[in-house]
């Protein structure tokens, strides 16, 4: 008589389907808000030249099942993952996607800054293994910093001689650039390229095309404009060297009016 063998109790971890990913906590005001925006728009926009890659931000990132029960800070306020699907998410599950976080950057705060700085720094330092961490405050813009994880151990990232601070995890610079977004002119954190190129929002990007359309068309009427002006020579000195108007128009293909109404 054969025995049935009970299958093994095995309890599979959560997927992102089940896991919570609203804690109901507002930022902190609205520069914060606007300031997490503009990184998550200009990253996206360079990631559409990619066939991969993903940012998002205030959003929850699980590393660990642990992580369930504490519950204890929330998602980073920008983090970029390269080398992962173009896929939407609700939250960042590090056993469902096999890796976390690139880089992460979070904005401080009166509230926050001193857990930044110091707890969620080593989490993401000893239990994320986040390669690149930076913090920015949005109204003191002086308060930066970057760090590379070398060793297990973050180290101070130094602005290089441009005073950008290169996040070499995912070959992009960090700035701070003075001027105006959605109608508030200040210092915001961006990005660029590593030869100072800000990577553009997708409203500025559309601007950018639009401004070369023009340039152009205004470039391709100014040739046309050479173009008939140097017809219009060719067609005066026809005529100065005593050819008729019908043989000047056979041969430049003006209209004899055009030939008539010429100044000679």
């Amino acid at each position: 008589m054969s025995e049935t063998i009970a299958a093994p109790d095995v309890t599979l971890p959560p997927t992102q389907a089940e896991l919570p990913y609203d804690d109901g906590i507002p930022m902190e005001s609205q520069r914060h808000k606007m300031q997490m925006d503009l990184l998550i728009d200009t990253f996206v926009t360079w990631l559409a030249e990619r066939e991969d890659g993903y940012a998002s931000g205030n959003m929850f990132v699980y590393f660990s099942l642990a992580q369930l029960k504490n519950q204890d800070f929330r998602g980073p306020d920008f983090f970029a993952v390269l080398g992962v699907p173009k896929v939407e998410r609700r939250s960042w599950v590090v056993w469902e996607e096999g890796k976390g976080p690139d880089v992460v950057i979070e904005l401080l705060s009166p509230k926050t800054a001193a857990t930044d700085k110091n707890e969620k720094k080593l989490i993401y330092q000893n239990q994320m293994r986040v390669s690149d961490y930076f913090w920015f405050d949005p109204f003191n813009p002086d308060d930066w910093a970057g760090f590379s994880l070398e060793h297990g151990i973050y180290q101070p990232i130094t602005p290089n001689a441009e005073n950008q601070l290169v996040s070499q995890a995912v070959g992009l610079a960090l700035l701070r650039w003075q001027g105006s977004y959605k109608g508030v002119d200040t210092t915001w954190l961006r990005w660029a390229t590593l030869t100072g190129e800000l990577l553009p929002t997708a409203e500025e990007k559309e601007r950018q095309k639009a401004d070369e359309a023009q340039q152009q068309a205004q470039q391709a009427q100014q040739r046309a404009e050479r173009a008939e002006s140097q017809l219009q020579q060719t067609a005066k000195n026809l005529l100065q060297s005593g050819m008729t108007v019908e043989q000047v128009a056979n041969i430049t293909g003006l209209s004899n009016s055009e030939i008539a109404a010429l100044d000679i």
